[in-house]
């Protein structure tokens, strides 16, 4: 009896079991299987979720970078521009005010950025300036043709920079290439078309008095009856920079306010592209009158105007009495290059020198620049300190890549035949003018050979230019 209610309570038991299970089954197995969806489906939400996150995440870098290109690209645009946001709708005719020139920068070294690229402490009213250009222009139809494109598609404003064509010759085939440009030139004609009285010997070189006539006639008309405060002089034979504008428009005021210089010139004698470093804001001051591409001040052709030479102006302008110990602004990288192979020179120096010279490509905004460095009192004690103060070596170790270790030399020259030397070595103009050489400023010319900047000076205690020298 016992064992019987033993195994029915064991029985018991078994059913209690099984029918639990049976429960258990129904009311919670089966429930588990949505529960198991919902948190796979979560899981693989989280997963996209955070794959999304991660693609944002790239996304971000991408656009941060995207934004960073358009900032760059947007300050490159600005700056081919800067003549246009100087600009405006009122311009003001005539002479502009003086404005002093703030910061005294150091001259820059090579080939490092220049330090004078810092913003100037005080901004001249640039959009007040009128400054026109004249061009000389003869009998080449195409070649006026070409000058006037190239200063046309390079001009910031009309209203700021007029462009006058005063013509010689009477040639007709030019006439009709300078009216094709229609009222944005101002085409004058040089009325005195007679030949010109020269002895036997002379009349070779009767070209070059008829240019000589020339200049003044157009000269007296910008300067004294149009009453331009400053012009800038071109030939038809020259193509201009992008920046050519910018860069007469932010030296005009060092050109009023420094008594010690009396032009601006576009050009570097000895630009060539191996013997130049690639530097567009690199500005020099030079003894010698460049030409090429200059601006001069009215107050100065009321000075030249009556005593203007009948030949050979450009080294009548170099001579000591008319340069006066004045100096002019030149750059390192030319603003201008001539194609002007046949011409009253001949073609002289084109073949072997003047068709080298590089023409700078890149817009460089000058008028955003202090510019002070050029004024006398600060530029010859520091240029005077950075050339004399670099190691001197001799041509040989220079030629030969010794002295190579050093960004820049010093070569020194003690006469006319050794100067001729070391400008034949190394690759660059050897004349004189008036005892001046070529870019030469206090008896120094500079130049960039293999890479390496190289002042080519007398010794420190240099009293003067040569005028015997030639």
């Amino acid at each position: 009896m016992k064992r019987h209610g033993t195994v029915t309570t064991i029985t018991w038991f078994i059913i209690v079991f099984i029918m639990w299970n049976i429960t258990a089954y129904f009311l919670f197995g089966r429930g588990a299987e949505p529960n198991d969806r919902v948190a796979k489906s979560s899981r693989e939400l989280s997963e996209r979720l955070n794959r999304l996150q991660v693609r944002l995440k790239d996304q971000m870098v991408i656009n941060e970078q995207l934004l960073k290109e358009i900032d760059q690209e947007k300050h490159k645009i600005l700056s081919k521009m800067n003549l246009e946001q100087h600009h405006d709708d009122n311009h003001v005719h005539g002479r502009p005010r003086d404005v002093a020139v703030a910061g005294v920068p150091t001259i820059a070294p090579e080939p490092r950025e220049p330090s004078h690229t810092k913003e100037p402490e005080k901004q001249y009213p640039f959009s007040t300036y009128t400054i026109p250009i004249v061009l000389i222009a003869c009998n080449r139809p195409s070649a006026v043709t070409r000058s006037l494109n190239s200063l046309l598609d390079t001009r910031p404003s009309a209203q700021q920079f007029p462009i006058y064509v005063s013509q010689d010759c009477g040639d007709r085939k030019t006439a009709d290439a300078i009216r094709e440009f229609g009222s944005k030139v101002v085409h004058m004609q040089q009325p005195d078309l007679s030949p010109i009285k020269l002895p036997t010997n002379q009349k070779k070189f009767e070209g070059y008095y008829k240019i000589s006539r020339h200049y003044k006639w157009a000269l007296d008309q910008m300067f004294l009856k149009h009453s331009f405060d400053a012009v800038i002089i071109v030939e038809d034979d020259l193509d201009v920079a992008v920046d050519f504008f910018e860069y007469f428009l932010a030296t005009y005021p060092l050109l009023k306010q420094d008594p010690t210089l009396w032009c601006v010139s576009a050009w570097n004698d000895n630009g060539r592209d191996t013997r130049i470093e690639k530097n567009p804001g690199l500005l020099y001051r030079s003894d010698f009158f460049p030409g090429l591409g200059w601006m001069l001040l009215r107050k100065e052709w009321v000075q030249l105007s009556p005593k203007w030479p009948a030949g050979f102006w450009d080294d009548w302008m170099r001579h000591p009495d008319q340069r006066k110990e004045r100096a002019c602004i030149r750059p390192e990288v030319s603003r201008t290059d001539t194609f002007g192979k046949f011409g009253v020179s001949k073609g002289q120096f084109f073949e072997q020198h003047l068709k080298f010279i590089s023409l700078n490509k890149e817009f460089y905004p000058f008028t955003s620049k202090d510019l002070s460095y050029l004024l006398k009192e600060n530029y010859d004690p520091a240029f005077r300190e950075r050339v004399y103060g670099v190691e001197s070596r001799s041509l040989e170790d220079i030629k030969g890549g010794h002295a190579s270790h050093l960004s820049e030399v010093r070569v020194t020259y003690r006469d006319k035949n050794n100067f001729k030397l070391i400008t034949k070595t190394l690759g660059i103009m050897q004349d004189f003018k008036a005892g001046v050489p070529r870019t030469g400023y206090l008896g120094i010319v500079t130049c960039v050979y293999n890479g390496q900047r190289v002042y080519i000076a007398p010794e420190s205690n240099w009293s003067g230019y040569h005028t015997d020298w030639s």
